[in-house]
């Protein structure tokens, strides 16, 4: 976007230079989205659904919606959007298993906000509490042990990303004392690995923690997936988990980023709950201030898709994703895949322009591509067409071979010369 002003300056008072300056701006304009198209276009290594038409909702578009304090009290702010909010609440109760009368929760900013909120409540519930997460896990969670001031211990992941729940057992026996508040990931972010919450809980109960343990789950992007594969293990509030988050803008496609945090309502009334008088509401939620369009957003979405419209959604991407992997390993391109995601994991590339031209995630010596539904069979093979090109030059001009990535994605997963077992 070079030769744009973007700077903010005050407007001329001559007519002819204002109508000018008006002018330039719809150009900017214009072309800033010609640009976010064009982005858009190439656009595959972050979970976003961009495949979405919030049409309709362009009514509300001048109207300022805040979803001011909880969204289960009637506050003396009425320009919100609360009863949408509660309508995709109760939608995901449902899908959770969480009888309406017994859950709180909210639409937050995006995961990061519900992951706070959920390690927030336990380390209430267990002021003594030790968070315990996987090497895998976001960042986030890293960030909200810092602000909290809560020790956090990381637990060793198996080259999938799964949580190794030997190493688990061990370092929860190094603190019997303290109480356990666990962060199970429910697709971790570089490689889509679902964390074995069932076996969790089963050290947790047979180390000595029952009643002093605190299960959040990150589910940012397969907490809407996970309900949908026949063959993947059940997240629910039917087992003893305390809090559920999920991005709102990644299965589902919103154009602001969202999501929705779920926690037992006896425990948000226990720990989290204040009276604030200027507002009429309770203070239940990390923000002030909410914005009251992403619920409209939402809730238009689940209305028009529906749980066998999502069921066929996921069913697209993981059989979209299988495709990716195996044209990529047709290629004699080293990747992964686990089996309940659609995060494609493979060799990172040896270009640094090619990677944020498809604006590829990347870590240590691999990168992934997330198959969302706006992810076409077409915008994959051109990817594949366009890697495998450039892969093929890099190697040449470098004069170097196949990189090795046995320690990031499994031997058996790995192509290189010492462990490519087609020959």
């Amino acid at each position: 976007m070079g030769g744009f002003q973007f700077q903010i300056d005050e407007p001329p008072t001559d007519v002819k230079a204002a109508e000018k300056r008006l002018d330039d701006m719809a150009n900017l304009l214009a072309h800033y989205k010609q640009h976010m198209q064009e982005k858009s276009a190439h656009h595959l290594g972050y979970p976003i659904n961009l495949e979405f038409d919030y049409a309709p909702l362009l009514q509300f578009q001048n109207l300022h919606l805040n979803n001011l304090g909880d969204p289960f009290v009637e506050c003396n702010y009425g320009l919100h959007s609360r009863e949408f909010e509660i309508a995709v609440l109760d939608w995901f109760a449902r899908l959770w298993e969480l009888p309406e009368d017994q859950y709180w929760g909210y639409v937050t900013n995006g995961g990061t906000e519900g992951n706070m909120y959920g390690l927030l409540v336990g380390r209430e519930l267990f002021p003594e509490g030790i968070i315990y997460t996987s090497c895998d896990s976001h960042y986030s969670i890293f960030k909200a042990a810092k602000m909290f001031r809560v020790q956090c211990i990381k637990i060793d992941t198996s080259f999938s990303g799964e949580m190794d729940c030997a190493d688990f057992r061990h370092k929860l026996l190094q603190n019997t004392r303290s109480p356990a508040i666990v962060n199970v990931n429910i697709g971790t972010t570089m490689k889509g690995a679902v964390d074995d919450l069932d076996e969790i809980i089963r050290i947790l109960e047979s180390c000595g923690f029952a009643n002093r343990f605190y299960i959040h789950c990150d589910s940012a992007l397969a907490g809407l997936m996970m309900p949908f594969i026949k063959q993947a293990p059940k997240v629910t509030f039917k087992k003893p988990i305390g809090s559920i988050s999920i991005s709102g803008h990644k299965l589902i496609g919103c154009p602001t980023p969202c999501g929705v945090v779920m926690a037992r309502l006896m425990d948000v009334n226990h720990v989290m709950s204040t009276n604030i008088e200027y507002i009429a509401s309770r203070d239940t939620t990390i923000a002030g201030s909410r914005n009251g369009h992403a619920p409209i957003f939402l809730w238009y979405a689940l209305k028009r898709i529906g749980y066998k419209g999502l069921c066929t959604t996921v069913e697209n991407c993981l059989k979209k994703a299988q495709y990716l992997a195996l044209c990529l390993r047709e290629k004699g391109v080293s990747v992964f895949l686990n089996a309940l995601g659609s995060t494609v994991v493979f060799e990172r590339p040896n270009d640094e322009m090619f990677v944020r031209k498809w604006q590829l995630a990347c870590q240590g010596n691999i990168a992934h591509i997330v198959v969302m539904p706006s992810v076409s069979i077409e915008r994959i093979n051109l990817f594949v067409e366009e890697f495998t090109e450039n892969r093929t030059a890099v190697l040449r001009d470098k004069g170097s071979s196949i990189p090795c990535v046995a320690g990031d994605i499994g031997q058996e997963n790995c192509l290189c010369s010492l462990h490519d077992d087609r020959r």
